[in-house]
């Protein structure tokens, strides 16, 4: 066994013993990279990487061409760092089932909360709920670009009817990082609960997403005298 080879195995017996808590953000990439570079001492890689995106969520969602332009990086190492944000994302969602009672607001934060997940683009998602507020189905409405993503009172009533739902929930994502809804943002939910109120749905609410933050637009009051 080589010098490298028994610093991987510290690496590795850390993690297990005690998880990533106090562990650097290099040394985490770091771990990461055995499973893509077999060989040699990949913490200065880790360092690079660090270095050049600022954190390790920046080289996790830096796009493709721009990890494959760090030397020491292939596309197997590229396709392993993109894999990890896409897998969280997976593993958010497949905890949350249906038939779960979505009841508060918090309830619906942690719902959502996966789909925009590592977004680079603004992403529109309707939960359908039934008359007893139990889950049936989240569905990504439309993505669009880092500016704007498109709701359109079609799109919400096909799968609210598919559905058979009764209450919904909308949600979208700001890419600016401020999760404040806009003024676009209220009128678009205005004209959508009226127009589904005629059809018997009931718009419950409206979260916007940014980053770690979402707000409510029914705690908020914004919702107030829709019904």
């Amino acid at each position: 066994m080589g010098v490298h080879d028994g610093h991987r195995k510290r690496v590795k017996d850390e993690f297990l013993e005690r998880g990533l808590d106090g562990i650097p953000e290099h040394r985490v990439l770091e771990l990461l990279l055995y499973y893509s570079v077999p060989q040699g001492d990949v913490n200065p890689l880790a360092h690079r990487l660090i270095e050049q995106f600022g954190s390790l969520a920046g080289v996790l969602d830096a796009p493709q061409e721009e990890l494959l332009q760090v030397p020491g990086i292939g596309e197997h190492t590229m396709t392993l760092l993109k894999l990890f944000p896409a897998v969280g994302a997976r593993y958010l969602k497949s905890r949350k089932r249906e038939g779960q009672s979505i009841r508060s607001t918090e309830d619906a934060r942690e719902l959502f909360a996966p789909y925009f997940f590592g977004q680079r683009n603004e992403v529109v998602c309707l939960a359908c709920l039934d008359a007893k507020y139990k889950l049936l189905n989240v569905r990504v409405l439309s993505e669009g670009s880092a500016n704007g993503a498109e709701i359109t009172t079609r799109k919400v009533v096909e799968a609210a009817f598919a559905q058979n739902a009764s209450v919904l929930l909308l949600a979208h994502n700001h890419t600016s990082g401020v999760a404040v809804p806009s003024e676009a943002d209220r009128q678009t939910t205005r004209f959508l609960a009226e127009k589904l109120r005629g059809l018997g749905l009931y718009l419950k609410d409206h979260l916007v997403f940014s980053d770690d933050e979402a707000i409510s637009m029914y705690d908020s009051g914004m919702m107030d005298g829709l019904y």
